[in-house]
């Protein structure tokens, strides 16, 4: 079994995975889901207050994920989430950033309603080549405990 809610622990960071943004993927991506000229087109993007091509915000929100699901979610308790609290794009992502992220545990706790599960709030950081932090995504994950509490009322 891989990763259950007890094995989060507050405090820890650790390295998730790294990906590298071409030209190709990043006008294929835009061109599906942020059409914006300077994702999508080379010379609108160099006349944009850009100065050249960059990423769509949901691109990187997107790489990301797809790290965090292949390296530490398959083969976890993990329930979903409930959601997102805050995504910040602080720079540009280009082609050619090498991004490095990172996931941070800032606090867990099992929930009151459904004890079976807790609920992690985490921290992702994508950093790139150059050391600069261009995202950051703080949301709470759902994981089913490894040895759940018997329900109230169930013989033991």
């Amino acid at each position: 079994m891989g990763m259950s809610y007890e094995d989060w622990e507050v405090g820890s960071r650790n390295e998730v995975g790294t990906h590298t943004f071409t030209v190709e993927e990043i006008v294929e991506f835009a061109g599906h889901f942020d059409p914006q000229p300077f994702h999508i087109d080379g010379a609108a993007a160099q006349a944009s207050p850009f100065g050249g091509l960059i990423a769509s915000g949901w691109h990187t929100c997107s790489v990301m994920m797809g790290m965090l699901v292949r390296n530490v979610l398959n083969g976890s308790t993990s329930l979903g989430s409930p959601g997102v609290e805050e995504i910040r794009w602080l720079r540009p992502v280009r082609p050619g950033d090498r991004l490095h992220m990172f996931n941070s545990v800032l606090a867990k706790r099992v929930s009151g309603s459904r004890p079976d599960r807790g609920i992690v709030t985490t921290l992702w950081e994508g950093v790139n080549q150059a050391g600069e932090t261009v995202i950051t995504v703080r949301s709470n994950v759902l994981f089913g405990l490894r040895h759940p509490p018997a329900p109230a009322g169930a013989q033991a």
